[in-house]
């Protein structure tokens, strides 16, 4: 059961909504939209709508820092049920691609985050074994994972008192792609330990031991990391692949036929077309992967033939994170004006990369099947969606309907709309520093908006020459690193953080008490009335709250966002006069990043110390085997370890 725990009570507008959502659900509705302003509590609205509908529930958010802030937020109000964490697990990502023009092919090249291919296993495991699951993910969800089925029939389930020898273990360790490793043992292998086979989840949370002894598990237990110790033991236990592309077994050999037939066919139509060079190419490169599908189950780029491995029909939506779910479970579309544009993008920006790529003879056609759901793809499988924005889009408000839209405008402190002045262009950089330092003297924080990346670290390396404690956040900037920026301008490490458009959405900071924006006048996305808004909502969490926009004539944009604020004060000061409010300011704790370095450090050096214990029982065994090379061996690695 979904148990908020959680100091809050539900205040201003929050009981309203959270009735409303709720009973709306219940009737079956399938759109909602929650507006609700900056500060206003959406999150802790959405936490009690989860607890009352007891769903299984997936919050999209359209950037990473956001899904991160949230999930951080949801893992507090339940810290007794399964809340996870799913986002692309590329720190850095170069699709593959061909340039035809100047005969260029760009090969694949990316590197993946471990911690977050842990948390990704993490999530789908739990959400195909638990009811109470809260997975808070990016638009990533909406990618090709592989297909659940296969993921769970791949699957070894192992009982105690199960005849089994240590051998078949170890191969069927082998087929759901886990490796061994006695020395590096890290997420995604397994050692031997004398009777016990060692395994290391791919979630990274915990260690499965196994005990055989006379061909038969006598013990099955799991020990879990320092972050969470303890020791639990099974009659059974299920073990999952530890990649999501995997075909069964019994299966593979049909799969390699039918990559092969689509071969001939494709190599024909190429060489039909006086394409010997593609066909050439082609005929090499899918050769090379059957054979490592052939020997170990897996070859790099696997995704690309997941239309095979999965027996879908051509054109056939691929198998995304929504399809692990179960048929009756919740949406949330946090920020949803931002999520619903790329959700919609995706999938078309995709197949023009891939039909490229098949043209020229580096891809099989089946790999346009490797791709993330259209727009109507996602639909189709969302059976209820609740769109949470300050700045819902038309679209979202004529999907739900004029009985559906729940305003929440009020915040829980009082806290009003923040003042708005328009001053002049020129000269901007230096008024800017007068209020920073005005703000600095207050303790309180600023956030500055440019309109490139360039001028964003530009400015902030001005604002260190004239002593200010300031620092650039955007795109270029590594997922994890992304909320300890945050964490540490809130901590006082910086004063004033600047950035383009990742500090406008659902970013939670009530330090801060001034937004500039730099050239409010430059009509266009960065600078529309949705924009706007939303960066103007930073500075409600403060008391004090000002927005000072930079710009020499008032456009269309600013003018509707000017008039939306206004409207959305002045319910606020009735509301205010009403029940005889104040509004004081918002005090939220300043919590640490889960998946912090340190964290990671101190886990590393415990699993060490474990390792050194078992080395150390290994190295005598080994001397009393007379098997002194090996002996050496394990004391050199000790001594490693040691230092």
């Amino acid at each position: 059961m979904f148990k908020i725990e959680s100091p809050f009570r539900p205040t201003g507008d929050q009981p309203r909504a959270i009735e409303r959502l709720t009973k709306n659900l219940k009737a079956g509705a399938r759109y909602q939209v929650l507006l609700g302003v900056t500060g206003s509590g959406k999150t802790f609205t959405m936490a009690s709508v989860i607890e009352k509908i007891q769903k299984p529930t997936l919050i999209i958010s359209h950037n990473k820092t956001l899904a991160a802030q949230t999930y951080q937020e949801f893992k507090e109000f339940f810290p007794k049920n399964a809340v996870h964490y799913f986002v692309s697990y590329y720190d850095y990502y170069q699709p593959e691609a061909y340039i035809p023009q100047t005969d260029t092919y760009i090969e694949k090249d990316a590197k993946i985050n471990e911690e977050i291919d842990r948390l990704r296993h993490a999530a789908t495991q739990d959400v195909l074994s638990r009811k109470d699951v809260i997975i808070v993910a990016s638009v990533s969800c909406i990618y090709n994972i592989g297909s659940p089925q296969n993921y769970q029939k791949v699957s070894l389930e192992i009982k105690s008192g199960q005849k089994i020898k240590r051998k078949e273990l170890l191969s069927c360790l082998i087929a759901l792609q886990y490796q061994r490793n006695d020395i590096d043992f890290k997420p995604g292998t397994f050692r031997v330990r004398g009777d016990i086979v060692e395994i290391y989840l791919v979630t990274g949370q915990e260690i499965l031991q196994i005990e055989i002894q006379n061909d038969k598990i006598v013990k099955i237990k799991t020990e879990r990391n320092i972050l969470a110790s303890g020791l639990k033991t099974f009659n059974s236990y299920k073990l999952f692949p530890a990649h999501f592309w995997i075909a069964p077994q019994n299966k593979l050999g049909i799969a390699i036929e039918n990559i092969k037939l689509e071969l001939t066919e494709q190599l024909k139509k190429l060489k039909k077309g006086k394409k010997f060079l593609e066909a050439r190419r082609l005929e090499q490169k899918t050769n090379y992967d059957l054979e490592m599908l052939k020997e170990t189950g897996y070859c790099y780029g696997i995704e690309n033939y997941s239309r095979h491995l999965e027996f879908r029909e051509p054109g056939e939506a691929p198998h995304a994170l929504l399809e692990y779910f179960p048929k009756n479970f919740l949406i949330f579309i946090d920020e949803s004006h931002m999520t619903i544009p790329q959700i919609r993008a995706m999938s078309a920006q995709d197949r023009i990369r891939k039909e490229t790529l098949i043209e020229y003879g580096f891809r099989l056609p089946s790999a346009v099947d490797n791709r993330p759901l259209t727009y109507k793809e996602f639909t189709e499988r969302t059976p209820q969606i609740i769109y949470a924005s300050a700045t819902p889009a038309e679209e979202e408000k004529k999907k739900a309907g004029k009985g559906f839209i729940t305003e929440q405008l009020i915040r829980p402190t009082g806290l009003l709309e923040p003042s708005i002045e328009i001053r002049q262009t020129k000269n901007q950089v230096e008024d800017l520093i007068e209020e920073i330092k005005k703000r600095t003297a207050k303790k309180q924080k600023v956030l500055a908006l440019t309109l490139t990346k360039r001028l964003a670290e530009a400015l902030s390396g001005y604002l260190d020459e004239r002593k200010i404690k300031a620092r650039w956040l955007h795109a270029e900037v590594k997922t994890l690193e992304r909320p300890q920026i945050i964490k540490d301008l809130r901590e006082g490490k910086y004063d004033v953080l600047i950035g383009i458009n990742l500090l406008r959405e659902g970013l939670d900071l009530p330090e801060v008490s001034l937004v500039a924006i730099l050239d409010a006048d430059k009509e266009g996305f960065l600078r529309s009335e949705t924009t706007l808004i939303q960066t103007m909502g930073r500075a409600a969490r403060h008391k004090e709250g000002q927005v000072i926009l930079y710009a020499d004539k008032i456009t269309g944009s600013m003018k509707s966002a000017i008039k939306e604020i206004k409207r959305r004060k002045k319910i606020q000061q009735e509301h205010n006069r009403k029940h005889n409010i104040t509004p004081r300011p918002i005090i939220k704790k300043i919590r640490d990043w889960p998946f912090n370095l340190k964290e990671k450090q101190v886990t590393s050096e415990f699993w060490l110390i474990q390792d050194k214990k078992l080395l150390e029982k290994e190295m005598k065994e080994s001397a009393k085997k007379l098997n002194f090379k090996r002996t050496a061996e394990i004391r050199d690695l000790i001594k490693k370890i040691k230092n």
